[in-house]
């Protein structure tokens, strides 16, 4: 592989680091939720294994970022599809104050995916 074919190495730390924080995280939440919880249980649930899903591709990510640099900006979409939407909630009283350290963490995971893919080389 050519030097300029590598990609930074904080790049693959970055992604599995994610990945890590993220499975903690929603296994966390999923074990801290009431099992008698009212509403439906399948939003929640589908929202966390979804969730822990990307939490895979990035660990992929992490292992060959130059191979996988397109896959980064889904990482920023769904970074942001957390974060975004969770502290807009909290600014309209539609969620409590608990989730910001989270959404806040998601946001600033998304912006270093998108440095990532901006530092990392393209394959074309």
């Amino acid at each position: 592989m050519l030097r300029e074919d590598i990609a930074p190495r904080w790049v693959g730390r970055w992604f599995r680091g994610a990945a890590l924080y993220g499975t903690v995280a929603l296994l966390a939440s999923l074990l801290a939720s009431p099992a008698g919880a009212p509403g439906p249980p399948l939003p929640p649930l589908a929202f966390a294994f979804t969730a822990l899903a990307f939490q895979i591709v990035f660990w992929i990510i992490g292992g060959d970022p130059v191979r996988y640099r397109p896959v980064m900006l889904a990482g920023v979409a769904e970074k942001l599809a957390f974060g975004a939407p969770a502290l807009w909630l909290i600014a309209t009283g539609g969620a409590g104050r608990a989730i910001a350290p989270f959404a806040i963490i998601d946001l600033a995971l998304g912006a270093g995916f998108l440095l990532a893919w901006r530092t990392t080389p393209d394959r074309r």
